[in-house]
């Protein structure tokens, strides 16, 4: 997932804060995410403020209660080292919610995807990776085993607030 949209200016740009939209959109992820089945065992976020707001939203939206892993790594991660980190992933994780940024999100998710999933989705993430996207794979093995074109794109969907 891409973080929700942000405010365009912070202290730093790790200090950076949601706005109120991104706030109700990651709001309406988080349940567009338990609508849809998805329960995360686990989350590995960014350690950027609006990366961290993002989850926090996420998990209140979904009523979800995994404990965040929090990575100052992930914030400056390019894609190839972004999968290192999620390849750190416990075993006993099922199911796993990454919240980073663009580029490495939407990169990440083109070089994870093996091409088998839903042509939909593939399409729609073919178009763009905006705030506060989200996409879904599964994997099948080990996440210490995930490499590139080996997971399958079984939704994508772009958190929006009705209104």
């Amino acid at each position: 997932m891409r973080h929700a949209k942000a405010e365009p200016g912070g202290e730093t740009d790790l200090l950076r804060e949601l706005s109120q939209r991104g706030y109700g959109d990651a709001l309406e992820a988080g349940r567009w995410l338990a609508g849809s089945g998805i329960t995360p065992d686990a989350a590995l976020v960014s350690s950027a403020r609006r990366t961290a707001s993002t989850w926090l939203a996420v998990a209140e939206g979904g009523s979800f209660d995994a404990e965040p892993s929090y990575s100052h790594g992930l914030y400056n991660a390019g894609p190839e080292s972004a999968l290192d980190l999620v390849r750190e992933s416990p075993d006993g994780v099922r199911t796993l919610v990454v919240i980073g940024h663009n580029p490495t999100m939407a990169y990440l998710a083109q070089l994870l995807d093996d091409g088998r999933g839903d042509p939909a989705a593939s399409r729609e993430m073919a178009t763009g990776f905006p705030t506060g996207a989200l996409a879904v794979f599964a994997v099948d093995g080990a996440w210490a085993d995930l490499e590139l074109a080996s997971a399958r794109l079984v939704a994508f969907h772009v958190g929006r607030r009705a209104g």
